[in-house]
């Protein structure tokens, strides 16, 4: 057949054309009439095509995707710049489906708590510069309240942000080379590693590199930006300083191993997983031992594989936990196996030791590096909270007498780390003219509290105020001897991890009989016994009274500690120790007799 003429080409050329104009038209058609939009094509390559194809079995098979999915599908998360910045001109905040959308930038509206936006940042490790932290204190005085909150995953929010100010905030967090990218919504959270990482005497293992090459390693991999919900990741190197991360999606955990058949002596990490204590579950361990350099890689390969799997139409059965549930554990690790490209290494037949002990209050103090001559000083931050002046007084302090680095903690504290042994006191007396220190009670130095409702929407108390008032109450009146854990948090979501503290409170709301009719209360209801980050307290916390009105709380506390300082079978036995050696009748009966006062400092 010979080639097509000059005017055949035309006129195919036209009648294409006329095809494709037929199309839209038909399109803009369906629109005006209001008939839904079709949902945009899986793509077959590129970094969403394993979202999409995620969502396009559940369909398959009956379900029906959760609003969170639909918009997500509609256009990446990601891809809403120019929206953002639109409503940042306008001088307002997001609506509907567009709050979550807009987590993704790590900027979440938390009306009607605050009508304002906080900004989640992204710090790998929890570890930054004096320069940064600097510079945050000008941006939260010029965006924001003039604060800033310290997390339980060692990362900081800044709050009270103007809508005409959020694409201000984020353009200066990213000229610190800072980010707050997928810090919120459906995303893998700030990456937690060891606080003392490098300059601790009983590491096993610096996790610095390893969190930052898994920080990066999701910033510059979009598919990591495709998850049916959030997910946590930790690393531990077997410092004095726990990172709980057994309470994580992912945890690894430094080892060293001894020998065995198959394994050259050196540091591996166990692998861990499923860890979700809202929900009542610690990490497994799945008996996978990993080189340092594996980590990363098989991070990805589990992450890919919850994508693949993640229940996307329900989002309460939505967390890696359930995926586990319903797939079972060999047969989830054989799909990490699968997206990984290799079997990965079991430790049946090695010789690990046992982790190092880790110190429950050894983020608070000073103690010594390994570095000779050096010290790093744990500073008391009353319910994590620093105001922008005492931020820029830690920058020049780090500065002067360490190495200008900074260091948070997932207990809502702070480590100034490089203190030569001749600055010790020096250093000391400038923390404390900020207003803080380096030296609290027992029950201060634990003291763990979610943000509360003064800044969340979904929490049922004041969270931060209560915890400052309990400290107050308790201090007076109990003398405690010994560590032990208070975690307030206002709700479900349980970010102050209420299941691993001592004494766990979740917040709620509690009806008291008024005359004239029912008074609704802040209250919370209270868990004891629970622990973390060691086999030796690694324990949920059992429900010891419900729906305890706050007025009722400190008394009720005071006669419980009083109670364990009173029957304990030896002064070294831990709060934890003796909870788990009662019933919790027990327990109770032994409070009930306990005076108010009787053991007051």
């Amino acid at each position: 057949m010979s080639e097509f003429d000059d005017q055949q080409k035309q006129w195919l050329q036209g009648f294409v054309s006329g095809i494709e104009a037929r199309k839209a038209a038909d399109r803009l058609a369906s629109r005006a009439s209001g008939a839904p939009a079709a949902q945009p094509p899986s793509p077959s390559i590129g970094p969403d095509a394993l979202q999409y194809a995620a969502q396009d079995r559940a369909v398959a098979a009956g379900g029906k995707l959760v609003a969170e999915e639909t918009a997500k599908r509609q256009r990446h998360p990601l891809d809403r710049w120019d929206e953002m910045v639109g409503r940042a001109e306008a001088g307002q905040f997001p609506k509907g489906i567009d709050v979550f959308l807009t987590k993704y930038q790590g900027l979440f509206y938390v009306a009607p708590a605050q009508d304002s936006f906080m900004c989640r940042l992204r710090i790998p490790n929890g570890i930054f510069g004096a320069w940064q932290m600097r510079s945050l204190a000008d941006a939260a005085d010029s965006f924001g309240g003039g604060y800033a909150d310290v997390t339980t995953r060692a990362n900081l929010q800044i709050r009270e942000i103007g809508a005409s100010h959020a694409v201000d905030m984020l353009l200066a967090v990213q000229a610190l080379g800072l980010t707050s990218r997928g810090s919120g919504a459906d995303n893998i959270r700030n990456i937690t590693g060891s606080p003392t990482a490098g300059i601790d005497p009983q590491e096993l293992y610096d996790t610095r590199p390893l969190c930052s090459a898994m920080h990066h390693y999701i910033l510059n991999h979009r598919e990591m930006y495709g998850l049916p919900r959030k997910f946590n990741i930790a690393f531990d190197g077997g410092g004095r300083v726990p990172v709980l991360e057994d309470t994580n999606d992912i945890g690894f955990v430094a080892c060293q191993v001894r020998g065995g058949e198959g394994f050259e002596p050196g540091v591996y990490f166990r692998l861990q997983l499923g860890g979700i204590t809202g929900h009542l579950d610690f990490a497994f361990e799945t008996g996978i031992l990993l080189r340092p350099e594996e980590c990363v890689k098989v991070a990805g390969a589990v992450v890919r594989a919850f994508i693949a799997h993640g229940d996307r139409t329900n989002r309460l059965k939505a967390r890696l936990k359930y995926v586990l549930d319903r797939m079972g554990r060999e047969a989830f690790v054989a799909e990490v196996e699968k997206e990984y490209g290799a079997p990965l290494r079991r430790a049946a037949g090695a010789e690990v030791a046992p982790r190092p002990m880790a110190d429950k209050g050894g983020h608070i103090g000073v103690y010594a590096q390994k570095q000779a001559g050096l010290n790093y000083l744990g500073l008391v931050l009353p319910v994590g909270r620093l105001t922008s002046g005492q931020m820029r007084g830690l920058a020049e302090i780090s500065e002067r007498f360490g190495s200008g680095t900074l260091r948070l903690t997932v207990w809502q504290n702070l480590l100034i780390s490089d203190v030569a042994d001749r600055d010790l006191g020096i250093c000391i007396a400038a923390i404390n003219a900020l207003g803080l220190g380096i030296e609290a009670s027992a029950i201060r130095r634990g003291l763990v509290a979610c943000t509360g409702n003064a800044g969340c929407k979904f929490s049922a108390s004041n969270t931060k105020g209560h915890a400052l008032r309990l400290a107050d109450y308790l201090e007076l009146r109990v003398a405690v001897d010994l560590p032990i854990n208070i975690h307030l948090t206002g709700c479900h979501h349980s970010c102050a991890q209420h299941y691993v503290g001592d004494i766990g409170l979740l917040a709620c709301k509690v009806d008291l009989d008024k005359e004239g009719g029912e008074e609704s209360v802040e209250g919370y209801h209270v868990y004891i016994g629970g622990g973390a980050a060691s086999t030796a307290e690694q324990a949920m916390a059992r429900e010891y009274a419900q729906s305890v009105a706050f007025d009722d709380l400190p008394p009720l506390l005071e006669r419980l500690l009083a109670a364990w300082l009173a029957h304990r079978q030896a002064p070294g036995e831990s709060f934890f120790e003796f909870c788990r050696r009662h019933e919790i009748a027990t327990l109770r009966a032994l409070a009930d007799r306990a005076p108010l006062r009787a053991l007051a400092a």
